[in-house]
C-alpha cells in the first residue's frame, strides 16, 4: 500500500476504537479530536498546516530535543523564549517586541503539566494574526484561566503514551471542525504501513519490562529497550550531528530528511496502528481520571516539600495533576543517585536549554536565558505516583533545595 492509501488501521477507516478515543477526547475538551500515532507526529501535521515554511516559532528551550527537530522538520525556525525559573513556563512580558513581531507562531510546552500562561499567548497571538500551538503531552489533565489545556490553541497535541500509559498513540486536537477533513488527509499521507513486528514488540512490552524489573534487571532492562528502539540516549540530550542535521534542514520541510533525530525513543511514531494497539490505549483512558487523581495528590504532596517551594518566593498557582513534578534541587546528580539507590529512576530531563545544545546555526538564542539555564540544571522531575518513596529517599539523602541566585525572576514579577 502506498503512503497516502485509505486502508486498514489509517486514519480515515472509520474504526470503531479510533473513534472512541477521538470522541473521549472530543469530550474531554469541547473541540475535534484526530487520533495520530504519537505527539510529535501530530505536531509536524500542525505546523506544516498552519505554517509556510521559513517562519519563526516561538518556543521553550527547555524541551524535549525531538520536538526542535520536529520544528525544524517543518521548515521553520526555532526562536528561544525566556522562561520563568520556577516552573520553565514562557515569560510573556520578558519577549522583545522586535522578536514578537518577527514570528509566525506560538508552540507551548507546559512542562512536566504546568501550565504555559495560554490565555496571555492567546491575547498576543490574536494580535499579531499568527496561530498558537499547545504541546500537551505532559498536561492532559492540566488547566489554565479556567480552561483545559489544549483548548487554548488553533491546535494542540496529546500524548497518550503519559498520564494514559499506553505507551503510544497521541490526539491532534483544533479548534475549528471544518479543518477535519483536510488534517484527517494530512495525516494520513504522512502515515507509514503497519508493521507487524513492530504491532508485536509493542504487545511484549509490558510483559517484558515487567520481567526485568521484577527480576531487578536493570542492565538487562536497559539493553531491552535499546534493542526495541524506544530508548537511544547515552546522555540527557541525543548527539546533535550538526554536519548531518544541516543538510536536512536545507532539504526542509522533509520529515523522512529529519527521521534519525525525530524517531529516537520512539521508532514508530508515525506507523498506522493496529486493533491490539488501539484497544490497549482506549483501556488506559477509561483509567485517565483515576490517574488524574492519584497525579494531583501526588503533586501536592511533593509540592509541599522544602524542594517544591517556587524559586521566586511567588504563591502557587492552584494544584495540577502532573506527570512530573519538578522539584528544585541544589545537587541534582546526587538526588538522582540517591533516587537509584531506591529503585527509582529520574526521567524526563532536558538540560542543557535548546539554544545552548544547538548553537545560532540552528536556533535563535534567547534573549534572557538565566532563567532556563538555572531550571535545567535544578530540576528534578519525579513521578508524582511515587511520592512518599521519593520524599523520603531525598530526606534520608540530606538533600538540599536549590537556592535561586538574586534576581533571578520572572519580568512580569
Amino acid at each position: 500500500m502506498a503512503i497516502g492509501e485509505a486502508g486498514p488501521g489509517s486514519v480515515r477507516d472509520g474504526s470503531q476504537p479510533r473513534k472512541r478515543l477521538e470522541g473521549t477526547m472530543r469530550d474531554r475538551l469541547g473541540r475535534e479530536c484526530v487520533y495520530v500515532p504519537s505527539c510529535r507526529f501530530g505536531l509536524y501535521a500542525a505546523l506544516r498546516h498552519w505554517c509556510p515554511p521559513g517562519g519563526r516559532v516561538l518556543m521553550s528551550p527547555v524541551n524535549d530535543d525531538v520536538i526542535f527537530f520536529v520544528v525544524l522538520a517543518a521548515g521553520l525556525r526555532p526562536v528561544q523564549a525566556p522562561l520563568n525559573p520556577s516552573d520553565a513556563s514562557i515569560d510573556i512580558d520578558a519577549v522583545p517586541e522586535d522578536v514578537w513581531g518577527s514570528l509566525s507562531a506560538v508552540l507551548t510546552t507546559n512542562l512536566y503539566g504546568n501550565p504555559d500562561p495560554a490565555p496571555g499567548l492567546r491575547a498576543r497571538c490574536d494580535a499579531l494574526g499568527i496561530p498558537l500551538f499547545e504541546d500537551a503531552a505532559h498536561a492532559i489533565g492540566s488547566e489554565v484561566g479556567g480552561r483545559p489545556v489544549g483548548s487554548w490553541g488553533d491546535a494542540s497535541v496529546f500524548s497518550l503514551s503519559k498520564h494514559v500509559g499506553a505507551k503510544a498513540g497521541g490526539i491532534l486536537a483544533f479548534a475549528d471542525p471544518g479543518m477535519r477533513e483536510a488534517l484527517e488527509k494530512a495525516c494520513d499521507d504522512l502515515l507509514l504501513p503497519r508493521r507487524a513486528t513492530a504491532e508485536l514488540a509493542y504487545a511484549v512490552r509490558p510483559y517484558a519490562e515487567a520481567a526485568v524489573r521484577g527480576l531487578r534487571l536493570r542492565r538487562a532492562a536497559w539493553a531491552t529497550m535499546r534493542m526495541l528502539g524506544l530508548t537511544e540516549r547515552e546522555e540527557i540530550r541525543m548527539p546533535l550531528r550538526p554536519q548531518e542535521l544541516a543538510r536536512a534542514v536545507a532539504s526542509a520541510p522533509d520529515l523522512d530528511a529529519h527521521d534519525p533525530w525525530v524517531r529516537v525513543d520512539m521508532h514508530d511514531y508515525r506507523l498506522r496502528a493496529g486493533r491490539f494497539r488501539l484497544g490497549r490505549i482506549g483501556r488506559g483512558l477509561d483509567r485517565l481520571e483515576e490517574v488524574l487523581a492519584e497525579c494531583r495528590s501526588g503533586t501536592e504532596l511533593l509540592l509541599a516539600t522544602r524542594w517544591g517551594q517556587p524559586a521566586d518566593g511567588r504563591a502557587r498557582a492552584p494544584v495540577q495533576p502532573l506527570f512530573r513534578v519538578p522539584l528544585l534541587v541544589a545537587d541534582r546528580d546526587a538526588a538522582v543517585r540517591a533516587l537509584a539507590r531506591r529503585g527509582i529512576v529520574v526521567g524526563y530531563l532536558y538540560d542543557p536549554p535548546l539554544d545552548d545544545y544547538a548553537g545560532a546555526a540552528f536556533t535563535d538564542p534567547s534573549p534572557s536565558p538565566e532563567g532556563a539555564r538555572w531550571f535545567a540544571r535544578h530540576a528534578l522531575p519525579v513521578d508524582p505516583l511515587r511520592a512518599r518513596s521519593v520524599v523520603a529517599a531525598l530526606e534520608e539523602s540530606g538533600v538540599r533545595p536549590a537556592e535561586a541566585p538574586e534576581g533571578l525572576v520572572p519580568s512580569g514579577g
